[in-house]
């Protein structure tokens, strides 16, 4: 389970136990997600060089004491989800280079008496905490003086030692899940001047007399506060923000997934003095149940005009107040995405005198449908740069439009337009219309450096004439097959052309053009099956420099051809090799010999309707049939004779009325002759027989040798009939009368037999 680095994955592997074995040379061991109850001394004693070690979500509950004694280059232990019922410090003693400990997910209900962590003196991040963590004691964090990131899961913690967490100095985050907000208040208290950036999970403010509580905070010198599941009501935000605007350093708040009750009409008046260091607000995900109610938050109005960054994102915004817009004075980048903005709204939001400082503007996938409206509203902003309007829905667009007057970079992605026209402004640096189906490009845009066309059905390069200071351009899955030299060199500034996953064509010469550009460009060139020209200059990561096409790639026609010529030659030479050797006649004896499978080796004696086969050649019927037949067929007792031409069924296929006529008679008799070995049905009776009656080695085929037949008129491939015709006497047809009774006489005794 190890690879060259030693990282030994054995998680999930249904292990019971730490395995044995386990070497020095191991730096990574992954043990997780499987069944291990119990560490023991000497389980892991050999891994003195384990820097990391992941035990979580087994279900450990006990640990010796010295378990963990050898690792003193361990850096991060993860036992986290397990069913530790208690914490002991001698587990963690000698681990002198631990730096990210979890503990979380266990049963512990406490840290015990003392401080567990006393000798991990490099530990940065420790996330402890479970359902049942209920207490925490003074003295339970000695020894930790500083921490990257402390987060605590205490959801159900009833009980909290003032100065607890007062011996560590300095905590960069600090996460805390709990719903307690007096011990909320107790443990900010201690953390007033070691916390950075407090985040509080899941907590409810919504009690008034509480907030008092809370009034600590507003002496806390965090410089981010975080709420993530909080809930908050009418009654108890004006206190909240009292709070964190009397913060001294607070720079940044962010509420992601919260919940508010109400409708924003707050119980009592906001009294707060403006924070002088309030810059950033970010609200993800805010729900209020009945947003459409909200007021207009007259009351806020005053503490926002430092703001220089406000995310309000997922919220179900569909207006702005035009006096809250007009205080944003000194905001720069406002994101309004994931909302419900539209076009009339839009027009009241951005109104004059409102956002007079802003840069960057996100009104990405709201409800916007005119272009020429969301430009106008917009156009006297003329301090804004960016402008994202992707995924909206504006279908076509008019020739003219207005914009703000320094707008470099426009988003026009996902907003369904079919064609662009000169409603964009010629301001623009940069412009993204990826995924819009376009079928051309042909604006004038002097000042434009990127442009952005993946995801259209664009089959040629856009021409270099309108936009002349291009430096970079992407058309990845669009329809070109192609370009030339000429198009690409006509982009005199060209430094990077994504034009991978499309439909080109495979050429040297085109290769060979893309490998020239190194030096003044990167040129990525690709489809979505397989490589022929592609580069940054890279083909799939390859440097195109280093790229050499196959044979196949630079010439496929001749190669195509080369491959049918070599295929048809093939082919001549099995026909002409199996009409040699006879090839067509053992696939067809292997036909008869399957269908003879098919069939019980001998038929029952209810099914035998016939004394004897006639198997004969058709040069051979005028002696067959007028005279054999006569003989046989009007002896006294007469014989039955089965022959093709009387007893066939018809419509049935020969091959198989020649199999049923066999199985359903005693005897099958050969009437040879050169005419015989030359018929080809008397080839497929034969074959039959040579699998069904030879084989069986019996007496049931009877060889009547008409006249003189050459060994070598034989087929070699009849190999038993001549071993047969040279082993086992057979009757002749004699020239002369009194001979000719003998013959009869023996034919009919070998018919009786």
């Amino acid at each position: 389970s190890c690879d060259a680095t030693q990282l030994c994955n054995c998680s999930s592997m249904g292990l019971d136990f730490i395995p044995p074995g386990l070497t020095g040379k191991i730096t990574t061991l992954n043990l997780a997600h499987n069944r291990i109850k119990h560490i023991r001394s000497q389980d892991l004693q050999q891994t003195v060089n384990l820097r990391v070690l992941l035990l979580q979500s087994n279900n450990i509950s006990s640990i010796d004491e010295d378990s963990f004694r050898s690792l003193g280059k361990l850096e991060l232990l993860n036992l986290s989800n397990n069913s530790l019922a208690r914490l002991s410090p001698a587990w963690f003693r000698h681990l002198f280079s631990l730096r990210h400990l979890h503990l979380q997910g266990n049963s512990y209900r406490d840290l015990g008496g003392s401080s567990p962590f006393s000798s991990l003196r490099n530990l940065s991040s420790l996330h402890l905490g479970n359902l049942w963590f209920s207490t925490i004691r003074q003295g339970n964090f000695e020894g930790i003086e500083l921490l990257d990131k402390l987060w605590i899961d205490g959801g159900n913690l009833g009980q909290y030692e003032p100065g607890s967490l007062k011996s560590i100095k300095k905590i960069n985050h600090m996460i805390i899940n709990l719903r307690n907000v007096s011990i909320f208040s107790a443990i900010v208290r201690d953390l007033l001047h070691s916390v950075t950036w407090l985040e509080v999970r899941k907590i409810q403010f919504s009690i008034p007399a509480e907030m008092q509580l809370l009034r600590v905070m507003s002496s806390s010198f965090a410089k981010k506060i975080s709420f993530r599941q909080a809930l908050l009501t009418d009654a108890t935000v004006p206190e909240i923000v009292s709070i964190l605007e009397d913060m001294p350093k607070l720079v940044e708040v962010e509420m992601i997934d919260c919940r508010l009750s109400g409708t924003g009409q707050w119980k009592i008046e906001i009294q707060a003095n403006q924070s002088q260091t309030l810059r950033v607000l970010t609200i993800e995900k805010l729900s209020i149940e009945e947003f459409y109610l909200f007021t207009d938050l007259q009351a806020v109005e005053g503490l926002l005009s430092l703001l220089t960054k406000v995310t309000v994102e997922n919220t179900k915004v569909f207006l702005v107040p035009c006096s809250l817009s007009r205080h944003l004075l000194s905001l720069e980048y406002l994101d309004l995405s994931a909302n419900l903005l539209g076009d009339q709204s839009l027009e009241h939001s951005a109104c004059q005198g409102g956002w007079p400082s802003l840069e960057t503007l996100n009104l990405s996938q709201n409800s916007l449908s005119d272009l020429e409206m969301t430009g106008k509203s917009l156009s006297h902003l003329r301090k804004l740069i960016l402008l994202d309007v992707s995924q909206n829905n504006f279908g076509e667009i008019p020739d003219v439009c207005e914009w703000p007057k320094n707008l470099k970079y426009l988003n026009l992605s996902s907003t369904q337009i079919p064609k662009l026209t000169t409603c964009i402004p010629l301001t623009l640096e940069v412009l993204d219309v990826s995924a819009n189906n376009l079928k051309e490009f042909g604006l004038q845009l002097p000042f434009l450096k990127e442009l952005y066309l993946a995801k259209n059905q664009l089959k040629t390069l856009p021409g270099a004439a309108p936009i002349p200071n291009l430096v970079a351009m992407s058309i990845r899955r669009n329809k070109l097959n192609s370009f030339s030299r000429e198009e690409f060199e006509s982009f005199k500034k060209m430094e990077l052309l994504d034009a991978s996953d499309n439909n080109f064509i495979c050429s040297c010469e085109f290769l060979s053009f893309i490998q020239h550009q190194a030096g003044m460009a990167q040129v990525l060139v690709g489809w979505p099956d397989k490589y022929i020209c592609d580069s940054p200059l890279a083909v799939r990561g390859a440097q195109v420099g280093a790229v050499h096409l196959s044979l196949m790639e630079c010439h496929r026609s001749l190669v195509v051809s080369l491959i049918c010529v070599l295929v048809f030659l093939v082919i001549l030479v099995l026909v002409a090799v199996g009409y040699k050797y006879h090839a067509v006649w053992y696939l067809r004896m292997t036909w008869a010999w399957l269908q003879a499978k098919r069939k019980p080796k001998r038929a029952p004696p209810k099914d035998i309707c016939y004394d004897a086969f006639v198997s004969y050649s058709e040069n051979d019927s005028d002696w067959v049939e007028n005279i054999m037949v006569r003989e046989l067929e009007q002896a006294c007792p007469p014989f039955r004779l089965c022959l093709h031409k009387r007893d066939f069924v018809p419509g049935k296929w020969i091959v198989d009325n020649i199999i049923d006529s066999i199985e359903k008679s005693h005897k099958t008799l050969f009437v040879l002759s050169e005419h015989f070995v030359q018929s080809e049905w008397c080839k497929y009776e034969l074959d039959f027989s040579h699998f069904r009656l030879f084989d069986e080695n019996n007496d049931a085929a009877i060889l009547v040798l008409l006249e003189p037949i050459q060994s070598k008129a034989i087929p070699k491939r009849f190999c038993k009939l001549r071993k047969i015709m040279n082993t086992k006497t057979y009757l002749e047809w004699p020239p002369g009368e009194e001979q000719q009774e003998r013959f009869w006489f023996n034919l009919k005794i070998a018919l009786k037999s």
